[in-house]
């Protein structure tokens, strides 16, 4: 089933616009919801908006959106007002800057999108597709929609291009903000940590290695209670915070990869020399005996 388009936009650098459209880059498996419901009738309760002065019900024409600006005051919008502010919006992909691939800090990207040609924009979408991919750069630039101007990311994807939301400067906090103890590190405890991360090396991701078990068993547990199985769940252990020796640790775990391992045919071979040898060390002495009982 072809993907959806969220909407539409243009990519701007130089005197070239490029009409794309946007479709999402990720489904999320949303989280198992929960309705509320009366045990006495098994009806669903709905919710009601309340007004924080009178109590009263506050019916759905009479709601406004405000902005609060001091503590209990509030500057209110219409919808009209709130319109006008997304038409402001001009859909326009502004490229600033290409920077190197790379060059941007991870903890910068919020969201993805796909971004596929829009009618009469394929030759020029590909054009600057083929660009980006062959130079190794990416674009940064600006884009405002629904009241909003973005900070965005555009570098290519596969066979065409991919946007990526950025967050600004001021949004991501400075990790000096976390409080940190020093502690040197000793070099057995390091050596030993670098082997476990060997152990466990790989050249690739695989995401479909991965899959969210917390919601499958949920999704299970749902699927027993509408065939009208009783559910009685155990109660977890909570796992016990002990202050363990950390190379002894690391130790443990590197034996408990070891375990898991097959064992390789060269060990078997020097095992089995191994006991061949013993084995004849045991035999030599006896030999030796009976030659003095026969003189």
């Amino acid at each position: 089933m072809p993907a959806r388009a969220l909407g539409s936009a243009s990519i701007a650098f130089g005197l070239v616009s490029i009409p794309v459209k946007l479709y999402s880059a990720a489904e999320s498996a949303a989280t198992v919801r929960f309705n509320q419901i009366d045990r006495r009738d098994g009806g669903r309760i709905k919710q009601q908006l309340i007004s924080s002065n009178s109590g009263e019900v506050v019916p759905k024409d009479e709601i406004v959106k405000g902005y609060e600006f001091a503590k209990g005051q509030y500057v209110l919008f219409s919808p009209e007002e709130l319109k006008a502010l997304d038409v402001a919006a001009t859909h326009m992909i502004d490229i600033d800057q290409f920077l190197p691939d790379g060059t941007v800090d991870r903890i910068y990207f919020d969201k993805a999108y796909y971004l596929g040609p829009d009618k009469g924009g394929a030759r020029a979408y590909h054009l600057l597709a083929e660009a980006l991919r062959s130079t190794g750069r990416i674009a940064v630039g600006r884009y405002a929609a629904r009241g909003r101007q973005h900070l965005v990311l555009v570098r290519p994807k596969d066979k065409g291009l991919l946007l990526e939301q950025l967050h600004y400067a001021d949004e991501v906090r400075a990790f000096s903000e976390v409080p940190l103890e020093e502690v040197a590190v000793k070099e057995s405890e390091l050596a030993l940590a670098k082997q476990l991360i060997d152990q466990a090396a790989s050249d690739t991701f695989d995401p479909t290695s991965y899959r969210d078990e917390v919601r499958e068993q949920v999704m299970a547990l749902i699927q027993r209670k509408i065939e009208g199985e009783d559910i009685s769940v155990a109660p977890t252990e909570k796992p016990e915070h002990k202050i363990i020796d950390l190379m002894e640790a690391l130790k443990a775990s590197l034996n408990a990869t070891d375990t898991r391992k097959p064992a390789k045919r060269t060990d078997a071979k020097k095992q089995a020399a191994s006991s061949a040898a013993k084995s004849a060390a045991k035999t030599t002495p006896r030999k030796s005996a009976r030659k003095k009982r026969a003189s």
